[in-house]
């Protein structure tokens, strides 16, 4: 009977506390909002944040100074902070009793306003009817305003259908305006400037309106010529798709080279640093050098026939054909000689001597110019078949010293006595095919 008595005082105990839950709601946060103008709002309405309701209006009272204020009563997000705004919002604009309040958080880091607290009239906006809206016009305004409605209708009379499937386009056409509005509204410093850049243009437009003129008179004249001229157009647009097409296909073809020509750039850039002093330097030399290219522009092309680079290059073929034979046996010839001149070469001063000191032999000159005193001598000398090989005097039978036989393997420099500095006899090298010894 106990434990009986006992799980219905636990029944009636949960009845009470969902009632209370239901009927109480537990414990309510209301704020009160101040307006200039309630604008029809109603106790009912909703209270929404970021387009979800959290709330409902309780009342609405007029305060001793003529401003609206509103209670709210909040379920969710409470408590409010100080920044908190208000706004008044309609849902459509052919309602009456369609509003609702919509709210702007204010930051979680100010004070909080506490139940029953105020969000002032400063920071709220109140609505604006279409009566208020109508009323700011003046006759003559609303006359033009009803016209143009009254117009509209006519316009769309009997072509609803057509209208209703242009309406498929202008829910995409608001929605990429709102993003470009968006953007511009993220760049509005850039989108200022652009303003002011356009207000500079649209002045120095106005300062050349005669130039203008002209060239709207010029372009006039050119979409006339351009007319006249229909068929070559014509033409040349039926040539355009096939000049597309092979423009496409070499713009392919410029993306790989592209890719390419960046390995390039990237090598290049340590080389580029120094480029501008580099061009500056080089200013003055390509400024003296604008002779020098006019006069090489000349060589390489002149008007006439065999007179310039041009021409010479053109008849190099044919001397490539005439010479076909002939260079490979005459690069023979100096390689086979090669040994010979190199043999030769160090033997160039004996040489120049020989023809220096021979030249003596006609220095002297007289009234009729240079002369040579030529005598032949006879049996002045007589070699013996001795090993050594003396040179004897026929008078007196001695040896004429220094004279020598077999010095066929004379060094350069070794036909004159060996100065001290030992600068000669001269070897190229130590296997050059003389004999150092073989001096006077």
């Amino acid at each position: 009977m106990l434990a009986r008595v006992a799980a219905v005082a636990v029944v009636v105990a949960a009845v009470v506390i969902v009632a209370l839950l239901l009927f109480t709601g537990g414990s309510s946060y209301t704020v009160k909002v101040q307006f200039q103008n309630a604008g029809q709002l109603v106790k009912g309405n909703q209270v929404q944040v970021g387009g979800r309701p959290i709330g409902t209006v309780s009342k609405i009272s007029l305060t001793g100074s003529g401003l609206a204020e509103i209670e709210i009563s909040l379920s969710e997000l409470s408590p409010l902070h100080e920044g908190t705004k208000a706004v008044i919002r309609s849902t459509s604009l052919s309602g009456i009793a369609n509003r609702y309040v919509a709210l702007s958080l204010g930051p979680q880091s100010n004070e909080k306003i506490e139940s029953g607290g105020y969000i002032r009239a400063d920071r709220t906006t109140a609505p604006v009817d279409l009566d208020q809206l109508f009323n700011t016009l003046d006759a003559p305004t609303r006359k033009g305003l009803q016209q143009i409605i009254q117009g509209s209708a006519t316009q769309y009379d009997g072509k609803s259908e057509k209208a209703n499937e242009s309406l498929k386009y202008f829910n995409p056409a608001l929605s990429t305006s709102s993003r470009l509005l968006r953007e511009l509204v993220r760049d509005r410093v850039v989108f200022q400037k652009f303003i002011t850049d356009s207000s500079h243009v649209v002045t120095d437009l106005a300062d050349r309106r005669s130039d203008l003129a002209a060239l709207v008179g010029n372009t006039n004249a050119t979409a006339a010529a351009i007319g006249d001229e229909n068929a070559a157009l014509a033409r040349s647009l039926d040539l355009l798709p096939t000049t597309m097409r092979e423009a496409n296909t070499t713009f392919v073809n410029l993306r790989s080279t592209l890719d390419d020509l960046d390995v390039l750039v990237t090598e290049s850039k340590p080389a580029t640093k120094d480029l501008a002093r580099f061009l500056r330097e080089l200013r003055p030399l390509v400024h003296d050098s604008r002779p020098t290219i006019r006069d090489l522009r000349r060589l390489i092309r002149a008007p006439g026939q065999g007179n310039d680079l041009i021409d010479l290059a053109q008849k190099t073929p044919r001397l490539a054909d005439l010479t076909d034979t002939v260079f490979p046996r005459s690069v023979t010839a100096l390689q086979k000689t090669q040994t010979v001149l190199e043999y030769a070469r160090p033997y160039t001063p004996d040489f120049a001597g020989w023809l220096t000191k021979f030249g003596t032999s006609a220095m002297t000159y007289d009234a009729n110019g240079h002369y040579a005193r030529i005598q032949p001598i006879f049996n002045a000398f007589q070699f013996t078949d001795t090993p050594t090989g003396p040179i004897l005097s026929p008078r007196t039978g001695t040896r004429l010293g220094g004279l020598e036989t077999g010095q066929s393997e004379r060094c350069p420099g070794g036909a004159m006595q060996p100065p001290p500095d030992g600068s000669a006899p001269y070897r190229e090298t130590s296997d050059f095919a003389c004999d150092p010894n073989t001096t006077p």
